[in-house]
């Protein structure tokens, strides 16, 4: 596969500083002298006194990869990973501090909302303006000029300025200019989430199209279900520096892994009830690799990890081990214990784990709190032996729940549930008899 993107050693260096007021104040009244020719017309107009620096900062440091033809590549990153400047680059948008990128074919850029629009030319303008800007005749770009209105949504308003726009119709008209005008490579940053949820939706579908028409697509965003779906192949960026290169289910892996958490500890947690006679000490969560995480996918297995200590050795009968989950707006979602398998945990150790395994685990993207409650058997009742409200947090970040790359928001319920669908047809009704 031949490479159509290639990025040598690319570094981008912003230098840190604050424009001193005094200072600014006294060359702006030199420069009128000089206007008025009260003084050497040498004097340099800002003297660089003017700047105080405070150092400087690396965007990007020595990020080296190739990105073959038809690829699509999902690049992701924390805030400040440098994702951004990395795309402003390859655009050409702003040039590298040292390094360099190739870039072969038409490229085709989408990363700020009305980027590569000007605000006094109408809708209509600007589509033969970046087509122009791409390399295409006038023609090849009214033979897709409708499809291009049709797909924006904005068709009653393609003779009116673009700076007239919202910015959710400049997006519209941004992304659909990009992905029809048919370049060989596209570029699209963090937009989409601009717009509204139909039209995220489309865009993906678009850029799934995009994808199977063997164009190259570099894709950032921080929705890691559309990264999973959309892309072959992840980059992962952290602190400006190349992270990690492979498949996009790797990548996802080794950045959730990068900002995984160890375990909630709730040793100096004072809100707890219960006797005391064993407490948890934390809660984890695990996915099947063993590796600790706080952000998880619907549809995958996850372990959950209720990490006790018991110093006294105590053997509590009939021990039930329960927990909540319940959504920010405290809903619960559902609750599950040892009970409900009919298990008891007898033999307890000084310290261990209660491990509750959920399979597939049905929940649309949200943050979501978890409780729990141990309990014991005291005659016919149960004693509260350690109990504790909202004491772990976690994120689901998307996922391919039904695998259709598809995700019902948490505003259509609460839980994903697995069904099959099939149509019967109706079995005509009998004719009456007749006598």
């Amino acid at each position: 596969m031949s490479a159509v993107i290639r990025a040598e050693h690319l570094s981008k260096q912003y230098r840190l500083g604050v424009i001193d007021r005094r200072m600014l104040y006294q060359e702006l009244q030199s420069w009128w002298a000089r206007v008025r020719g009260h003084e050497d017309p040498n004097t340099p107009i800002f003297a660089r006194h003017a700047r105080v620096e405070n150092g400087t900062c690396w965007a990007l440091q020595d990020v080296s990869f190739e990105v073959g033809q038809g690829e699509v590549v999902g690049i992701i990153g924390g805030n400040g990973a440098g994702k951004s400047t990395l795309l402003k680059i390859l655009s050409e948008i702003t040039p590298p501090s040292s390094g360099r990128a190739l870039m072969q074919g038409r490229v085709a850029s989408l990363l700020e909302v009305g980027t590569g629009f000007h605000p006094e030319l109408t809708g209509r303008d600007n589509v033969y303006l970046n087509g122009a800007i791409m390399g295409m005749t006038k023609r090849d770009v009214r033979a897709r000029f409708d499809e291009i209105a049709a797909f924006s949504g904005v068709e009653d308003y393609l003779d009116t300025p673009v700076k007239r726009y919202s910015s959710g119709m400049r997006v519209r008209l941004g992304f659909a200019v990009a992905a029809h005008l048919e370049p060989e490579i596209l570029i699209i940053d963090e937009v989409l989430a601009v717009g509204d949820a139909a039209f995220q939706q489309k865009c993906l579908g678009k850029l799934g199209e995009v994808a199977r028409a063997g164009r190259t697509v570099l894709f950032v965003s921080h929705n890691l279900s559309s990264v999973e779906n959309l892309c072959q192949r992840g980059i992962v960026l952290k602190g400006g520096q190349l992270a990690f290169d492979g498949t996009q289910t790797e990548a996802i892996a080794h950045y959730l892994d990068s900002i995984g958490a160890t375990g909630v500890s709730l040793h100096d947690r004072k809100d707890r009830s219960g006797s005391g006679e064993l407490r948890v000490s934390a809660i984890e969560m695990r996915d099947m690799d063993g590796r600790s995480t706080r952000t998880l996918f619907a549809g995958q297995d996850v372990d959950i990890h209720v990490h006790f200590a018991n110093p006294q050795l105590r053997q509590l009968r009939g021990l039930t081990v329960q927990i909540l989950v319940k959504t920010q707006l405290e809903t619960p979602v559902f609750t599950h214990s040892n009970r409900l398998n009919v298990l008891d945990f007898d033999d307890l150790p000084s310290a261990g784990s209660f491990v509750c395994r959920i399979p597939r685990l049905p929940l649309p993207v949200s943050t979501y709190r978890l409780s729990f409650i141990i309990a014991a058997q005291s005659g016919a009742a149960e004693r509260a032996i350690d109990a504790m409200d909202n004491a772990f947090e976690f994120d689901v970040a998307g996922g391919d729940f039904f695998g259709n790359g598809k995700l019902p928001k948490i505003t259509n319920g609460v839980c994903l549930v697995p069904a099959q669908w099939r149509m019967e047809a109706s079995q005509p009704a009998a004719a009456p008899a007749t006598v």
